[in-house]
């Protein structure tokens, strides 16, 4: 198969998190590398998590110490790494004595205090929820709880931060290119790559190894694209959250038991609304993911029981849902069904035969994690392969001030540049900083009144922004930019958004 450019090192195939994230971390280790994306990046489940960087608390009670411990660590790395798109979390146990008794709860979360002992944030403690700020929003018959802390993180925007990493140390980035045939060479030393483009075009690449990170859809990979067998398997797992206006006062979340031995989130998001999350329901390939009426219910039953004031489906603003690619441990239980993950190397180093590493499971804490354990597994089959690098490496637009905590960096930044660019209002500022971070210049682009930023769609979504998405980060349809690089989708009405994409619609053949 002739091929349009020289060998690659490693061709990666899935634009989610976990493959983002092993593109980034191999083109810093000197690998030439290439991703491809079908569709848009994170425009399935790294899009649709339920937004965390937390450990699990609830995964101690299935005996994953392993997996908490790891998670725990990565949650100070990502705070350090992406310090715009993430924040630190206080997270609300409220106390129910018939789901699980208070010493189990305690016990759990001095666990969780102490499993990373390098934590930072601040720890666990058990509180009057009548007495606090907490309790504020609840039931007055709840009178006991917990506060613990997490973090909470832009899961999109993380993995255009990682694309855009890869792509400046040189790495190639095929955006809406389906891989439609991946086949080893004659002697096997080599990938045959076909990609199929939306236009119709088609590329045609050669690489020394390949990865499969499509996520739900890894098994279809092996079996269709690679025609390679494996004994693994995914369980494909939907999850559904809800958003509402903005249901309490205050920057806290709330971690609410449900009889059903679940948890349900209800998290502060995009300035003046909560989302309320998840559902955990089994699907089959192929199924296209949507929020039933029933999960809504579900959904609002739950927070309601806590809530003094009710949450109901008529508030629903918004819905969206992920399906979550979980490796398939044998569980009946889709709620005890692992979130570890599980790589699968198929091939011989020593240059015999191409490898080929297929991602099983993963979560969006531990996706850093996970790609220095691919690269790892891959070394035997690179000896010119780099070591680790990215604990301490900033990703692209993180960069911030020094600080003595994750939020006082910020802040530090967001005033530095409201006063260069007093011109325009603050608020807008805070925004573009938590989606641009220290590339906050190059969108600006010496912008200093509104009247600078163009058209205004409405919400915080003005044409200067809409252009530097389209031109610098891939975003080619209107839910895109709406829905995945910003949410301000939420804050328009429907005709904006409808005006919205009739304007992106005349202005898209200019960057095609």
């Amino acid at each position: 198969m002739p091929a349009d450019t020289a060998p690659l090192d490693l061709f990666v195939v899935g634009g989610g998190i976990n493959g983002a994230g092993i593109a980034c971390d191999a083109v810093g280790r000197a690998l030439k590398v290439g991703l491809c994306e079908r569709g848009d990046f994170a425009g399935a489940t790294s899009s649709a998590s339920t937004k965390l960087i937390h450990g699990g608390l609830r995964y101690l009670e299935h005996y994953e110490f392993r997996l908490v411990r790891e998670a725990l660590q990565e949650r100070e790395v990502l705070l350090a790494k992406a310090p715009h798109l993430s924040r630190p979390l206080r997270f609300v146990l409220p106390h129910e004595p018939h789901l699980r008794p208070r010493w189990m709860l305690r016990l759990g979360l001095f666990l969780y205090d102490h499993l990373d002992w390098h934590m930072t944030l601040p720890k666990s403690k058990a509180v009057d929820l009548r007495r606090t700020v907490y309790g504020a929003a609840l039931k007055p018959t709840l009178e006991k709880g917990f506060v613990y802390s997490d973090a909470w993180v832009d899961d999109a925007r993380l993995v255009i931060a990682n694309l855009k990493s890869a792509r400046q140390m040189g790495a190639q980035i095929y955006a809406r290119h389906e891989c439609v045939s991946a086949r080893r060479s004659d002697d096997g030393r080599l990938w045959n790559i076909e990609l199929k483009a939306r236009d119709g075009g088609s590329v045609n690449l050669q690489a020394r190894g390949l990865v499969n990170a499509t996520g739900p859809w890894v098994k279809r990979f092996l079996d269709e694209e690679a025609r390679i067998a494996t004994a693994k398997r995914v369980r494909l797992i939907k999850g559904s959250h809800i958003v509402v206006p903005r249901l309490y006062d205050g920057e806290h979340a709330y971690i609410l038991q449900n009889s059903d031995n679940r948890i349900v989130f209800i998290i502060p998001y995009e300035r003046s609304f909560s989302v309320i999350g998840t559902t955990d329901i089994p699907v089959e390939d192929g199924e296209q993911p949507v929020c039933t009426p029933d999960e809504i219910v579900y959904l609002c039953d739950i927070a309601s029981h806590y809530l003094a004031k009710p949450v109901t489906p008529a508030e629903v603003v918004w819905t969206y849902s992920g399906v979550r690619p979980l490796f398939d441990d044998g569980d009946d239980d889709p709620s005890a069904v692992t979130r570890d993950y599980h790589l699968e190397v198929d091939g011989t180093p020593g240059g015999t035969t191409a490898p080929l590493l297929s991602v099983f499971g993963g979560k969006i804490t531990t996706y850093r994690r996970l790609a220095e354990h691919a690269l790892g597994d891959l070394a035997p089959h690179y000896p010119h392969m780099g070591g680790t690098w990215t604990t301490t490496r900033a990703l692209a637009d993180g960069e911030l001030a020094d600080a003595p905590t994750f939020e006082e960096a910020f802040e530090r930044y967001v005033d530095s540049a409201a006063q260069v660019r007093s011109g325009l209002p603050k608020e807008l500022i805070r925004v573009l900083c938590h989606r641009h971070g220290s590339g906050l210049d190059d969108l600006l682009d010496g912008a200093r009144t509104v009247a600078d930023l163009g058209r205004h769609f409405g919400g915080q979504l003005y044409e200067i922004e809409v252009r530097h998405l389209m031109r610098d980060e891939w975003a080619v349809e209107p839910d895109d930019i709406l829905w995945r690089r910003t949410k301000e989708g939420l804050h328009m009405t429907a005709d904006e958004r409808s005006a919205f994409a009739a304007w992106m619609a005349d202005l898209r053949p200019n960057f095609t």
